[in-house]
């Protein structure tokens, strides 16, 4: 069974930036599509970034130019470095795993989750 920790949400304001990090265990190395989704109250969680395990990237809309995930095989940890934050970044960050997948998955098909860590952003 993989689990999936996220730590590095904190408040801070517009133009910081933020490095969240996912250590994941039960984890076999190189089979999981690996995503960092958001979500904000009252809205439907959305992908943020993607990278397969070969290290191709997919980025969405707001991440675009601003965001960079990565993700270290042989720690077992997923990382999204978040630059030049906006409030509208503003959310719960997820870190999510799907197996046996060779595309970013939908929201839907991802298999694992971790529990979230929150990112404020001040104007």
């Amino acid at each position: 069974q993989v689990q999936l920790v996220e730590s590095g949400g904190r408040s801070v304001q517009a133009g910081e930036s933020l490095r969240l990090s996912c250590v994941a265990s039960g984890y076999t190395e190189g089979i999981y599509y690996m995503a960092w989704v958001r979500q904000v109250p009252g809205k439907e969680r959305e992908r943020v970034a993607c990278i397969s395990p070969s290290r191709v990237k997919t980025y969405y809309g707001h991440a675009v130019n601003r965001f960079t995930i990565d993700r270290d095989e042989a720690k077992g940890v997923l990382y999204l470095q978040m630059n030049n934050l906006k409030p509208e970044d503003t959310a719960t960050y997820y870190c999510a795993a799907a197996k046996a997948i060779d595309y970013c998955p939908q929201i839907s098909e991802f298999d694992y989750w971790g529990q979230g860590t929150q990112v404020t952003v001040s104007s």
